[in-house]
């Protein structure tokens, strides 16, 4: 059974392990995650989320969203965003994509994402139904209808 679980304060047993994975595919994202949450727990701004997903019980990913402040509109980027590699192809990436863009169209119409962390990125927002777009510090946006 798959859990998506709102992190606050500390982050979720195993996430070295994520960490490790992650540096081990040449993704920095975990470890600057872990950076920045050792200066105090991050994403406790209004519109900041950071969820982690629980497969049988075992942490599988993370996913985060947090405002963009270099567009032109009120946004939010779906960032920090890993899955481990023998949790893939489980629906885990789906599922917390698909939360974390329910939840920024509760309050913004415009999502960003920043595909350039490894190969599969790009195809798997693009798939989420997020376009290519370079004109901002993202590589593609989803707007709400």
């Amino acid at each position: 059974m798959l859990q998506l679980v709102r992190i606050f304060d500390e982050l979720p047993d195993g996430f070295g392990d994520l960490v490790a994975e992650a540096s081990g595919e040449g993704v920095r994202n975990m470890a600057l995650l872990a950076e920045r949450w050792r200066a105090g727990p991050q994403f406790q701004e209004d519109g900041e989320t950071l969820l982690a997903a629980f497969l049988a019980g075992e942490l599988a990913g993370i996913g985060a969203m947090t405002s963009e402040p270099a567009a032109a509109e009120p946004a939010r980027r779906l960032r920090r965003f890993y899955v481990r590699p023998d949790m893939r192809r489980r629906g885990v990436a789906t599922a917390l994509a698909s939360a974390l863009i329910h939840e920024g169209f509760d309050s913004v119409r415009l999502l960003t994402v920043n595909a350039r962390a490894s190969d599969a990125a790009a195809p798997f927002w693009e798939a989420q139904g997020f376009m290519r777009d370079a004109s901002g510090p993202w590589t593609h946006v989803l707007r709400h209808p």
